[in-house]
């Protein structure tokens, strides 16, 4: 608890100085506009943000206060898990350690994004779960059901919650026999409860959502099989860092055994884990989507009793603790030696400030009324870093349903800004007018194109002001 306690001061220190994602950003726009849904997820990580800003204001540590405070609880949770399924074994503390080590929740614990608290859910509907599995008490069912609700409202691949509970029911004799009361029925109920208003939100903007995530499943590019597979098998030994991943899927592959439990950590691991191995044949996997399948593969390995598994465990944590320190340093100070465009940090978090203060001169020499972009990234990052002054306007596909007070452009001039790379070509269906005015950077990370521009007096789409007044 110490221990935790300790590592938890330190991840909200970092999360008040590391400068905000364009992720993130983007999530607080959300949170500026509260809604139901969501075109890119559902709601929760609007809600968790609009809380801690609440709290402690339009800060970066506003932004990202539970997500450190949810580590802690999921903490917990797969202690007690642990500790329940592999009794005197102080498995707790070795599921803790693992859990902790990783850069998914070392590094990924500083930003707020909808997988911190999705997985807190998924901790919490996977312990309540263990219960049922080791106590056989019914009571744990509606509970279970309530967090599975609160997980598929935080991101849709909580879906795999819900499967992975089905798969263990059915297989389980004395899980089955549950299914003839009423506690499991009553757990379904109350999640699918707590998940409606996202359908009906869904239902009532064309099912935005639902399309946008499941037209992922489409995508089908075979021919770069190995290097989509090679990216994700990589991708995972480096967020769960290298020792723990081995861990973990020895830990997996020794629950093949037919016991309640061990049928029940599969259950949560195996259908995710072959989820992302059929659809990295096609297409890419994101690095964040398969942290779903840890919680339960840190249960399995820290059940590992073999020596040559369990003399892992030190060294496994210490490195895995070691590659968070230098990444979170690296995130607040820059310290390693990568060029700027060769470093993932940089080139998510370096340079904003400097880029929108640029803007801002710009437009005030061109005496502009606004400064309009067109992509979700640099919208959102110029939204969370604009002066008051600065009116921050987007025209984006997916702000279009946001709740956001829509602004009237025609006739009005602005600046327009745009990542070089995305080309010089201008929607004259928008414009009136264009003129170029060159350019400004975004340190050596990367350089945008800048217009004076006229909304067009016939113009019937209007964007919708995203910037709101942060102090």
């Amino acid at each position: 608890m110490a221990a935790l306690a300790a590592l938890t001061a330190i991840r909200l220190l970092f999360a008040a100085i590391v400068p905000l994602t364009p992720d993130e950003a983007y999530y607080w726009t959300w949170s500026r506009a509260l809604a139901s849904g969501y075109v890119d997820h559902p709601p929760m990580v609007a809600l968790w943000i609009r809380i801690g800003t609440a709290l402690f204001g339009e800060t970066a540590f506003g932004v990202r206060l539970l997500g450190p405070l949810a580590i802690v609880a999921g903490t917990l949770l797969l202690a007690d898990a642990a500790e329940r399924i592999f009794p005197k074994r102080r498995a707790g503390l070795v599921a803790a350690s693992l859990w902790n080590a990783t850069l998914l929740v070392g590094a990924g614990s500083i930003t707020m994004t909808p997988d911190a608290p999705l997985l807190l859910f998924w901790c919490a509907t996977l312990s309540a779960t263990v219960r049922i599995a080791t106590e056989g008490d019914s009571r744990w069912w509606p509970i279970a059901g309530v967090f599975a609700g609160m997980a598929l409202t935080s991101k849709y691949t909580a879906a795999f919650l819900w499967i992975g509970i089905g798969l263990w029911a059915l297989a389980v004799p004395a899980a089955r026999r549950q299914l003839r009361g009423p506690a499991p029925w009553l757990g379904a109920l109350l999640g699918l409860a707590i998940f409606l208003p996202v359908v009906l939100w869904n239902a009532d903007h064309g099912w935005a959502s639902f399309l946008k995530q499941g037209g992922r499943v489409g995508d089908w590019h075979p021919e770069r099989a190995l290097g989509f597979l090679g990216e994700l098998i990589g991708g995972q030994i480096a967020l769960v860092t290298p020792g723990v991943w081995v861990l973990c899927v020895a830990g997996i592959a020794a629950s093949f055994r037919r016991d309640t439990v061990a049928i029940l950590l599969l259950a949560f691991s195996v259908p995710p884990a072959m989820t992302f191995l059929q659809h990295a044949v096609g297409d890419r996997v994101q690095g964040n989507w398969p942290a779903i399948i840890y919680p339960s593969a840190i249960l399995a390995a820290a059940g590992l009793t073999a020596n040559r598994w369990t003399r892992l465990i030190r060294p496994s944590v210490g490195l895995g603790f070691a590659l968070t320190a230098i990444v979170l340093l690296h995130a607040a100070t820059g310290f390693l030696p990568v060029p700027s465009r060769a470093d993932p940090a940089a080139r998510l978090l370096a340079g904003w400030p400097a880029l929108v203060s640029d803007t801002e001169a710009m437009r005030q020499r061109e005496h502009a009324a606004y400064v309009v972009a067109e992509e979700y990234a640099l919208i959102a990052e110029l939204a969370w870093n604009a002066p008051a002054a600065m009116p921050i306007v987007g025209i984006e596909a997916r702000l279009q349903p946001m709740a956001l007070p829509p602004v009237d452009m025609r006739g009005q001039s602005g600046i327009l800004i745009r990542a070089e790379h995305r080309g010089v070509e201008i929607d004259l269906a928008t414009w009136e007018s264009a003129i170029s005015l060159g350019f400004v950077d975004r340190g050596s990370v990367e350089r945008y194109r800048v217009w004076r521009v006229v909304g067009r007096t016939t113009a019937s789409a209007l964007p919708h002001r995203v910037f709101a007044e942060r102090r």
